[in-house]
């Protein structure tokens, strides 16, 4: 692990400010880890806040929810911040925000809910990990293993992202109740949340709550990538999960606090997730913030509310520096898994050249999962996609290290991206 410049101040004291609402969204059918969805909406019909519009026949999916109410205008190709280009359905707002949301529950009705029930409503509700994994919660709640041991996440250690924190400290009471429905889920005995030490007030907050709660605080040091799954096991438990295992396989469950947070707004609130917060940050911006904001909603909206511009933005990230992904349209839309949106200027964009491997081992030295990224990046370049796979490639974890310490500038991570997809095969 390395320590980053973190380059948080600029958010991390700034409340959550609800963006206000589009006058059009573009919702992906593609959000999740699993089969995208098909519409179940046509061209000009009228949908509600909330309001599921796509699903699909398979195992792993998280349905669709409407962000806004209005009317279906279209059903197109559109950018899309993953996968370049996806069918989204697009919403006109009838600046109405009419909601299909059921009443709230109560305290006693939360209670009486069993584990399966719980499950149901998060998968009706098209939870997803928040914190960029995507993958659909119902069937993480659901592991085929025992699980003793549940770690929610908030170290949130990419530099300049501070939702997570804001949610923390303004959400802590809704967050706590969120971890109690996890813990039910999988019959838990320990649970950890996992808080790193450059967010005093989110530990504050919690030290405050927790007496009520069956909880342990456990505070980390900043450090990347503090917050991968594998790395809060081994710090927080001192166990490692074996290669090409998951967490579950130890008898470990990694959470989120945002999604933690959306799993409370679905229980008690009896709430879909069509919204989220997310950072909007960067040099380029001359009032960054963080937003809740509804899913769908181009970023340009988004930029535009953090403004004005105090410079010509050269590269739009969405997520986090080390692991995030460059736009290359201010017209893609916030999907389920956007925790930022990130402007650099041309200075801190350079561009530099790809040299030869001059064996240093830096990157060797850096991998928090143990691999050698410099040799399956010379496999991948040789289109050697088994040789990838035995140097341990479908392990790593994408955290982005191997290129932020090469000293050749070499694209290593680029190239571990494509022969992980070769080697899956």
């Amino acid at each position: 692990m390395v320590k980053l410049k973190e380059y948080k101040s600029r958010t991390e004291n700034k409340a959550i400010e609800r963006l206000p609402l589009p006058s059009r969204v573009y919702i992906p059918l593609s959000q999740h880890v699993g089969k995208i969805c098909s519409p179940q909406v046509k061209i000009g019909d009228t949908v509600l806040t909330g309001q599921r519009i796509a699903e699909a026949q398979a195992c792993i999916y998280s349905p669709i929810h409407a962000s806004l109410s209005g009317k279906v205008i279209s059903i197109e190709d559109w950018p899309h911040p993953v996968s370049g280009r996806c069918k989204a359905v697009v919403i006109e707002s009838d600046g109405l925000d009419s909601s299909q949301v059921a009443a709230r529950r109560s305290q006693e009705e939360v209670e009486r809910l069993t584990p399966e029930q719980i499950r149901s409503i998060v998968f009706d509700a098209g939870i997803v990990g928040l914190g960029g994994a995507a993958f659909p919660t119902h069937i993480k709640l659901t592991p085929p293993k025992p699980v003793d041991t549940l770690i929610i996440n908030g170290a949130e250690c990419e530099p300049f992202l501070t939702a997570d924190y804001r949610l923390m400290v303004e959400k802590t009471k809704e967050i706590l109740s969120g971890i109690a429905l996890v813990e039910k889920c999988l019959a838990a005995k320990f649970v950890y949340i996992a808080v790193e030490d450059n967010k005093p007030e989110a530990i504050k907050a919690f030290s405050c709550q927790l007496s009520v709660v069956s909880c342990q605080l456990r505070i980390l040091k900043s450090q990347y990538p503090q917050g991968g799954e594998k790395q809060l096991i081994k710090n927080i438990l001192g166990k490692e999960v074996p290669s090409g295992k998951l967490p579950f396989d130890i008898g470990v469950v990694v959470q989120n606090v945002a999604t933690v947070f959306a799993i409370y707004e679905a229980v008690y609130l009896n709430k879909p997730l069509y919204e989220r917060v997310v950072t909007v940050t960067g040099s380029c911006l001359s009032n960054p913030k963080n937003l809740l904001v509804r899913i769908g909603t181009p970023i340009r909206n988004l930029i535009d509310f953090c403004g004005p511009l105090v410079d010509e933005p050269a590269k739009i990230i969405i997520g986090g520096p080390m692991m995030g992904i460059a736009q290359f349209n201010d017209a893609v839309p916030v999907i389920k898994s956007t925790t930022a949106v990130i402007l650099f200027n041309k200075k801190e964009t350079r561009t530099m050249e790809d040299s030869f491997c001059i064996r240093c081992g830096a990157c060797i030295r850096e991998c928090p999962v143990g691999l050698m990224p410099c040799l399956i990046n010379l496999a991948a370049e040789k289109g050697m996609w088994d040789e990838a796979k035995r140097y341990g490639v479908l392990d790593c974890i994408e955290c982005g290290l191997c290129n932020y310490v090469c000293p050749a500038n070499r694209v290593i991570i680029q190239s571990i991206k494509r022969a992980k997809l070769e080697a899956a095969k």
